[in-house]
């Protein structure tokens, strides 16, 4: 009688010993899937920058992704008439071709534009060489 008691014992904490671990996964799982949508779609800051297109371009080996530079062109604090060139990397999600179209015909004609842009959380390779990514396009006259 007494080593039945054990067996039924021992198989009831296996049975709960194999419950909570598979609690254990379940919830981790869940915590890894939302710490990656938060940073995949989290978006850190949103911001304005303007400038001249110096180049857009489309790279990668397997995952294309739009990349361009944008030079401020911003004047020097201490009130000298020498421009002081600074450059901000930027990248394009493949779903917004208007943007692409804009800046590339930007880029050609040498124009200022203004870029709204989002800073996300985290880059990913398949999704652009910067944590920047521009969301519209306004050209300045």
């Amino acid at each position: 009688m007494i080593k039945m008691e054990n067996q039924s014992w021992l198989q009831a904490a296996k049975a709960g010993m194999i419950k909570w671990i598979k609690r254990v996964f379940i919830i981790g799982l869940v915590a890894l899937v939302a710490l990656f949508s938060f940073s995949y779609w989290g978006t850190y800051s949103e911001g304005i920058r303007s400038g001249m297109v110096v180049k857009i371009s489309r790279k990668g080996w397997i995952f294309k992704t739009h990349e361009g530079q944008l030079n401020l062109q911003t004047f020097g604090a201490n009130k000298s008439p020498n421009l002081v060139s600074e450059s901000f990397e930027f990248s394009v999600a493949s779903d917004r071709p208007e943007v692409i179209k804009v800046l590339e015909e930007a880029s050609l004609s040498g124009e200022r534009v203004s870029l709204k842009y989002e800073e996300r959380l985290t880059k990913f390779f398949w999704r652009g060489d910067t944590k920047y990514f521009v969301t519209e396009v306004e050209r300045l006259k």
